[in-house]
């Protein structure tokens, strides 16, 4: 059974459908579900801000209340959450979630396996290949 469960979100439906059955198979196996997002520090205006203060905090706070209220909304089906914001690349985030974890399964979403984005990459097509556990590649589009 699955123990340490990873699924990566953001606040896209496609995304939430993943985090619904990630929450599912950690009620299920009453494992740990990590729930990761990435994003992109938001860059300030102003010549005179210093390089070290040039991103705005408010990229992390989105991402500190999506994970916050996802958290709560798995806590109440009784399901364990540890939460993982990352300024990276999204399949990097969670393949080194994952890994940091010791992770049996990560969840994700089938966006981005159609079309164009098959071919230049997607989020769950570079999980896929990179992990070093299982992958469930949900049908979310």
């Amino acid at each position: 059974m699955y123990n340490r469960i990873v699924v990566g979100i953001d606040d896209s439906p496609t995304a939430l459908q993943a985090f619904a059955r990630a929450v599912e198979f950690a009620k299920m196996s009453g494992g740990t579900l990590h729930i990761v997002t990435a994003y992109k520090p938001k860059p300030t205006t102003g010549a005179d801000v210093p390089d070290e203060f040039r991103y705005a905090m408010s990229s992390t706070g989105d991402a500190d209340v999506l994970l916050h209220r996802l958290a709560d909304q798995a806590g109440t089906e009784g399901v364990a959450t540890e939460v993982h914001a990352a300024t990276a690349d999204p399949a990097d985030a969670l393949v080194t979630v994952a890994d940091r974890e010791d992770a049996d399964l990560i969840v994700v979403g089938n966006k981005g396996m159609k079309g164009a984005r098959r071919v230049l990459g997607s989020v769950p097509n570079s999980v896929a290949h990179r992990a070093n556990c299982s992958v469930l590649i949900l049908p979310t589009t």
